[in-house]
């Protein structure tokens, strides 16, 4: 689990084999599952000379100092059991197997016992680089995600066996060690964060594990999320890459690492120039932590967050939307004790600026634990400071509890026609349909008119209304007053805070749309 639980509702991305293609049927890594038909193609690149003069325009300067650092990962895993080597169905349990031993047995005839198969070893392919001359890599994740071995080969054919040094699934970065008898050529981190759409960019690694292979492009986007991990924050280019590119650096026209190239979307499983790789401003840090070995510790707060809409803003009173809403704070967690309460809008974090969900997860998770960290919150109308001890990520961290209030009323079926609500109370067998503790109040949306306000802001059926306008609300009847009030205040919507699930989440109704 993340730092935060962002809230999301859909998840595109998934794990096929060790390679992540996003489109609408598949999500696959750049990275290549297997080789075959492929081991008996011959490499025969030809690697422009250092300090060569190029005609202007041409890359090839830029190839002779970068692709020399480039190196090709072969990783071997486990085959699932009950695969055969050959593909044979005489496997000893098949029909066809059992048909054919009883056939040549009535025939008198002996038929050699089929003997055990080993569960084949299966291969697959990922590119890395070098950034220290003593052999220190980088590469992705899921390129050496369960793997037995790893081998490593250089740009001039030396193959070596790599020692993994330090992983991290949740930024999908791993850093590898070789031992080579002499210092190796390496390429320098560049800045990621000064690439505007438009920068040229060149993407290097081995697809299809036909040899190392250089492509160009542009920027195409910056600050993708492709809800692979809870980082994600991926600069968009139209250089392609394939399987097998996994891991290979983005270049810059300077030479410089700007990202890591990562996935792909693609309909149809080879590239449709729209790529994607880790910015190296990300990369570089987890590197450098990787780089010291043992596993990576986040920072923690304990808080539920989604974006500030614009309707969210004009709700709260924000002249801007912008920052982290917090939906939930989970009970005895950092935030919890530091005072934050649901429905502030964290805008700060240790002197960054918070701009959204994403810019909290990223700059919480880079906090050490144990470290006192000021946030700004805006609360009621007010901006204030709130200091926090930043905790330790685990994996099993808890969400919010549900509010808890008093008994609810007897009046059913309350509606609210400005936004095209129908509520109604808690009763005994609405709580057992929902799953809803027995301390749970609110007003349950019983319906929702689908021409209406809520509908567009995404109000459901079965969603429970525990609060309006931050304040609780114990049944149907205070939850339609209070909407009520906060239509005759002129403002142009109003904020529900909804238990939907496990999840607790701010929606902002506009008065407007209703």
């Amino acid at each position: 689990m993340s730092p935060f639980s962002i809230l999301r509702r859909h998840r595109v991305a998934a794990l096929l084999g060790a390679a992540l293609i996003i489109s609408p049927v598949v999500v696959s890594f750049a990275q290549n599952p297997g080789n075959a038909g492929l081991s008996n193609v011959v490499a025969t690149t030809q690697t422009p000379v250092a300090g060569i003069t190029a005609p202007n325009g041409s890359f090839a300067p830029v190839v002779a100092t970068t692709k020399p650092a480039v190196v090709t990962v072969t990783t071997v895993m486990k085959a699932q059991p009950g695969a055969t080597d050959d593909g044979s169905p005489f496997d000893g349990n098949s029909p066809f197997d059992q048909y054919f031993q009883q056939f040549f047995g009535d025939q008198g005839i002996p038929m050699p016992k089929t003997p055990p198969q080993q569960a084949p070893r299966q291969e697959a392919l990922g590119s890395g680089f070098i950034v220290g001359s003593d052999g220190t890599i980088v590469t992705n994740n899921h390129v050496i995600d369960g793997a037995t071995s790893i081998k490593v080969t250089l740009d001039d054919g030396t193959e070596l066996p790599a020692k993994l040094v330090g992983h991290d699934a949740k930024n999908d970065l791993a850093v590898l060690k070789v031992k080579a008898s002499k210092p190796l050529p390496t390429v320098k981190w560049g800045d990621s964060d000064k690439l505007m759409t438009g920068d040229q960019v060149l993407a290097i690694g081995n697809p299809f594990g036909i040899g190392t292979t250089v492509t160009a492009g542009i920027v195409s986007a910056r600050g993708r999320d492709l809800h692979s991990g809870p980082f994600d924050d991926f600069i968009q280019i139209d250089a392609p890459i394939n399987h097998g590119n996994s891991g290979g650096p983005l270049v810059d026209v300077k030479g410089n690492v700007v990202g890591i190239n990562t996935a792909i979307y693609s309909p149809n499983g080879g590239s449709v120039g729209v790529g994607f790789a880790i910015p190296s401003d990300q990369a570089q840090k987890v590197v450098d932590k990787l780089m010291k070995g043992g596993d990576i510790e986040y920072g923690y707060l304990g808080v539920q967050i989604q974006p500030v809409t614009q309707d969210v803003a004009s709700a709260i009173g924000l002249d801007h939307p912008g920052g982290a809403l917090v939906a939930a704070v989970t009970d005895g967690s950092p935030a919890a004790k530091a005072g934050i309460e649901t429905g502030d809008v964290i805008t700060g974090f240790a002197g960054q600026e918070i701009k959204d969900p994403k810019d909290l997860s990223r700059a919480v998770a880079d906090v050490s634990p144990g470290s006192k960290e000021t946030l700004s919150v805006w609360r009621n109308g007010k901006a204030m400071q709130i200091s926090a001890d930043v905790g330790r990520n685990a994996e099993d961290q808890k969400t919010a509890s549900n509010d808890e209030g008093g008994k609810p009323s007897a009046e059913q079926g309350l509606r609210v026609p400005s936004l095209g609500l129908g509520l109604t109370d808690l009763t005994p067998d609405i709580r057992e349909q929902l799953n809803l503790a027995d301390n749970q109040r609110g007003a349950v949306v019983e319906r929702v008119n689908p021409d209406k306000a809520a509908s567009a802001a995404g109000i459901e059926p079965g969603d429970v209304i525990v609060a309006v306008d931050r304040t609780p609300v114990k049944n149907a009847r205070q939850a339609n007053q209070a909407i009520a009030e906060a239509g005759k205040s002129g403002r142009k919507s109003v904020l529900l805070l909804v238990d939907r699930g496990d999840a607790q989440i701010f929606v902002a109704v506009p008065f407007a749309a209703g």
